[in-house]
């Protein structure tokens, strides 16, 4: 409760008496007298005696008002020509402030003409080894305006850069954690896995000193656990996660506490990674971590399942591997299809591999297999799986026009064409997908069309054939197939519906132009057939 002397130094301050809002600034300030200390008070009252022109007010603003309360307040560059003046009476913790808010608000124009003083700041509070002066001048160079980079040449910007890395190294080694998760962060973008390793196993393990004491009490991921943490470290963890079979120095305890501390908070990635860890396999299925003990189906079934919920195509197809394996006592080949079918749908390539490979080799069991498999095998092959395209070649063919089809259709009039568009379609896929004459004639499109390719299957008609699969690959082919295919939408293409058996279709395309003796023998072997 304020004594008598605060309420009169307060009615005093409100009055607009400098000495009195000097006092009542102080008081707020360091607390005591029945007051409570509140900076946020203080700065109130002390900006007010220092607009009077009191030099103690901005000199106590200067040197003991923290960055983070003039941050919050409304318009903080108020408040930085206190710190401005406090610094050049020599208060050097003013200096830090001052340069903190200039730089935040380095876009306002009033902050422009105070720039090059806050650099100044920066750099004399950095070389005195302030810590956290040297990690905001790293961040100063290393992230100049474009226009400044434009005009700068390439020597200036390497320059810079390089005096940039120095400054955080500097602060990584006084303990600044923002400045070593930025030169793990570098290290990891420029892809030099030993020098993030070396940057980011002591932060984990800091990490895992502080929080790993929660984990047994963790049943499911945590919240509360991902916001003490904070996305910086639950990014280095999730990535620490990736690499830790190639860290020799952690072992499995360590290892998996590591794991669980950004799997509980909540990283899809480190799930992943958890679960592979109690799984000892890769990405890939093969085998992993020796040396770490055995395996954990259990545990890594639970991980995997949910990183897998969270969109991750990896994870079903680790499952997949588990259900397949003869030491799993849980061993399910239907499941383990299920979650492969579920990965190769996310587009995991070797899933989409598997997939059409497994439906290839069990395309005697049911005739639609080899166009399961071609569907899968052309998703593998976009993402260039050389084994996929492989297979793929073997499979299926690839569009390419028909000789004599492209004769045919040359030497037909226009008229001929029109009176008989059935025929004309024919020729026109013919053309595109290189059919035979018995193929082009006999090809109910309607049944033959899958969407990825064309299923070429005349053999009920004609038993010389085989069944042989074509692959539909680009847009203009997609196209075509649907203009024909809009065609003969209410057309019964059998044998019976108005196109007539083959001798009568044959007929009509002979009418056009003589058969050759190839031609002739395809006529007679079918009457034969007949």
């Amino acid at each position: 409760m304020a004594s008598r002397e605060d309420l009169a130094i307060i009615r005093a301050a409100r009055a607009g008496q400098a000495e009195a809002q000097l006092a009542l600034g102080r008081r707020y300030l360091f607390g005591g007298n029945g007051l409570p200390q509140s900076f946020a008070t203080a700065l109130h009252w002390l900006d007010r005696a220092a607009r009077q022109g009191v030099p103690d007010a901005w000199t106590l603003i200067g040197e003991h008002i923290p960055y983070e309360v003039v941050a919050q307040a409304p318009k903080p560059l108020e408040y930085v020509l206190w710190y401005e003046r406090a610094f050049e009476a020599g208060r050097k913790l003013a200096g830090l402030s001052f340069a903190r808010l200039v730089l935040a608000h380095q876009a306002q124009p009033e902050a422009q003409a105070m720039l090059g003083k806050a650099v100044k700041a920066l750099e004399s509070e950095a070389n005195a080894g302030t810590a956290e002066a040297q990690w905001l001048l790293s961040q100063q160079q290393g992230g100049r305006k474009p226009a400044d980079v434009a005009t700068a040449t390439g020597e200036q910007r390497a320059a810079e850069q390089v005096t940039a890395t120095q400054w955080a190294q500097k602060a990584a080694d006084a303990g600044i954690g923002q400045a070593q998760l930025a030169l793990a962060d570098a290290a990891w973008l420029r892809l030099d896995r030993a020098d993030f390793i070396r940057r980011a196993l002591p932060l984990a393990r800091s990490l895992l000193a502080q929080y790993g004491a929660d984990l047994p009490q963790l049943n499911a991921p945590s919240e509360g656990l991902a916001r003490h943490l904070g996305e910086g470290n639950i990014v280095l963890l999730s990535r620490l996660a990736q690499v830790l079979a190639e860290i020799n120095e952690v072992d499995a305890d360590e290892a998996q506490l590591m794991l669980e501390l950004a799997a509980y908070a909540d990283d899809k990635s480190a799930q992943l990674s958890l679960g592979l860890f109690f799984a000892r396999m890769n990405e890939n299925g093969g085998r992993a971590f020796p040396g770490f003990g055995s395996a954990n189906y259990k545990k890594a079934i639970r991980w995997l399942t949910l990183a897998g919920e969270r969109g991750l195509a990896a994870a079903w197809y680790a499952l997949s591997r588990i259900y397949l394996k003869p030491e799993f006592s849980q061993r399910n080949l239907a499941d383990a299809q299920h979650y492969l079918e579920r990965a190769a749908e996310m587009g995991h390539v070797l899933g989409q591999l598997e997939c059409g490979s497994s439906a290839w080799r069990n395309r005697r069991e049911d005739p639609a297999n080899d166009v399961r498999a071609v569907y899968w095998l052309q998703k593998a092959a976009a993402q260039d799986n050389a084994d996929a395209r492989d297979l793929l070649a073997k499979i299926a063919d690839r569009p390419a026009a028909a000789a004599w089809a492209v004769e045919a259709r040359s030497q037909m009039t226009r008229d001929f064409l029109s009176a008989y568009p059935f025929l004309a379609a024919r020729l026109e896929l013919a053309i595109l997908f290189g059919l035979t004459r018995p193929e082009a004639l006999l090809i109910d499109l309607k049944q033959a069309d899958c969407g990825h390719c064309l299923v070429v299957d005349i053999r009920d008609y004609y038993a010389r054939s085989k069944r042989r699969l074509i692959l539909i690959e680009t847009g203009d082919e997609r196209q075509v197939l649907n203009r024909i295919g809009r065609l003969f939408e209410d057309v019964d293409c059998s044998l019976s519906g108005p196109e007539g058996n083959y001798r009568q279709r044959l007929y009509r395309l002979k009418t056009a132009l003589p058969l050759d003796d190839d031609e002739q023998e395809e006529e007679g072997d079918l009457a034969e057939e007949s």
